[in-house]
């Protein structure tokens, strides 16, 4: 996969792994749930970002990498998560937790509302150092992602893609979908050169995650 310009990630070295592992095996706290720019919490510490689909497995994946099966709640219903939630991984790190886009079911105002929040917070957070957008490997890059992508790219924000729900496919697909998101990534100037592969279920790519969170500046 080296030769190609979106390679997936390679497994974090020992030392880096230990990094990750300990950032998360320590402290996680719930902050607080923000639904205005003036509700962020204090710019003083790196932070990153989970964005994705609704239903994309966001709630999982954070789950799985902090080790809390219960820290962030999942929803069944696309557009019900309407804040920007804040975790504390010690006092390292924030992981921020965007709401879910799509809003199939959310009215036309809650959409607008929420665009222009993810608009302001991406565009205005100094200590934002990546954006993680979820996308989910049995479909690939579908069109409701590429806003996502754009806005991104617009807001100067560099973001990696975690593919998510790896083990839900067979090997076929699964390369089908990886090779049609190396593709659609060429076009995104602001998308980091690597994706990682995971699997909340399975544990797959949950360590080079957490690595790559850890070592974050």
């Amino acid at each position: 996969m080296s030769s190609l310009r979106f390679p997936l990630a390679p497994e974090p070295d020992d030392l880096t792994r230990e990094k990750g592992r300990l950032l998360f095996a320590g402290t996680v706290d719930f902050v607080k749930g923000v639904v205005a720019m003036s509700g962020l919490p204090p710019a003083d510490r790196v932070e990153v970002c989970f964005a994705g689909r609704s239903n994309v497995g966001k709630s999982s994946l954070i789950n799985a990498l902090t080790g809390r099966k219960t820290l962030a709640r999942a929803s069944n219903t696309p557009g019900r998560t309407q804040e920007i939630n804040y975790f504390a991984l010690g006092t390292q790190r924030y992981l921020v937790d965007l709401p879910g886009y799509g809003y199939a079911e959310a009215p036309v105002a809650v959409v607008e509302k929420w665009q222009a929040l993810l608009r302001s917070y991406l565009q205005g957070r100094q200590t934002l150092r990546r954006a993680f957008v979820l996308v989910d490997t049995r479909h690939g890059i579908k069109a409701v992602d590429k806003e996502i992508l754009t806005l991104l790219d617009r807001s100067a924000v560099t973001f990696q893609v975690v593919m998510t729900k790896a083990d839900k496919v067979n090997a076929a697909t699964r390369a089908e979908n990886t090779a049609q998101v190396q593709e659609a990534l060429k076009k995104h100037p602001a998308a980091y050169p690597e994706i990682i592969v995971t699997s909340s279920e399975k544990g797959e790519g949950i360590e080079t995650l957490r690595a790559v969170i850890a070592t974050l500046e």
